[in-house]
């Protein structure tokens, strides 16, 4: 819903400006020109930019123990579903009540480490990308100011955007070059 209100504000914004082009009766070509507008992709920045890319590399290797973990009590929940199916209905009834409640126990266990983890994971991710975000618009800045820009929007569901507009590649660069 937020993404929705958020492409609605910005296509307002881009038909206000068009609107006021159009309305000044002065030669509307000659204005737009005078205009200069910029369109960023910050997804692709996320997705594609060196520092979003060490970022996510930093990250699998700070969860990379915390998963090895939890694929280990995957495999011990299965050992256990395994000897019980195997050897249940030979078993005493102490024995395998004590072995499902061991793999009841163990299949919590491992539910809360995943989500833990994946809570754990979307922090450290938020924070990251805090930073590289950071540094975006700090990029941005410096190109609009570099270049004059007048107006520089950043889009990621829009439905056409010409590559004469889009410098998301430009900041790219100016991040990689940091």
């Amino acid at each position: 819903m937020k993404r929705l209100i958020g492409s609605i504000q910005r296509q307002y914004a881009i038909a206000m400006i068009l609107a006021m082009i159009a309305g000044t009766g002065i030669n509307s070509v000659a204005l737009a020109e005078a205009i200069k507008i910029g369109v960023v992709n910050t997804e692709k920045i996320l997705r594609e930019s060196m520092p979003a890319v060490q970022a996510q590399k930093k990250i699998e290797q700070e969860f990379i123990p915390r998963d090895e973990d939890i694929k280990k009590m995957a495999l011990q929940a299965k050992n256990l579903q395994d000897k019980l199916e195997k050897n249940g209905t030979a078993m005493e009834e102490t024995e395998r009540r004590n072995l499902e409640r061991n793999l009841a126990n163990l299949s919590r266990e491992y539910q809360r480490a995943q989500r833990q983890m994946r809570e754990d994971l979307s922090v450290r991710q938020n924070e990251e990308y805090g930073i590289i975000l950071e540094r975006t618009n700090r990029a941005i800045n410096h190109i609009a100011e570099k270049e004059h820009y007048d107006l520089i929007l950043q889009l990621q569901d829009s439905v056409y955007r010409s590559q004469r507009i889009d410098i998301t590649d430009k900041v790219i660069k100016v991040l990689e070059n940091e």
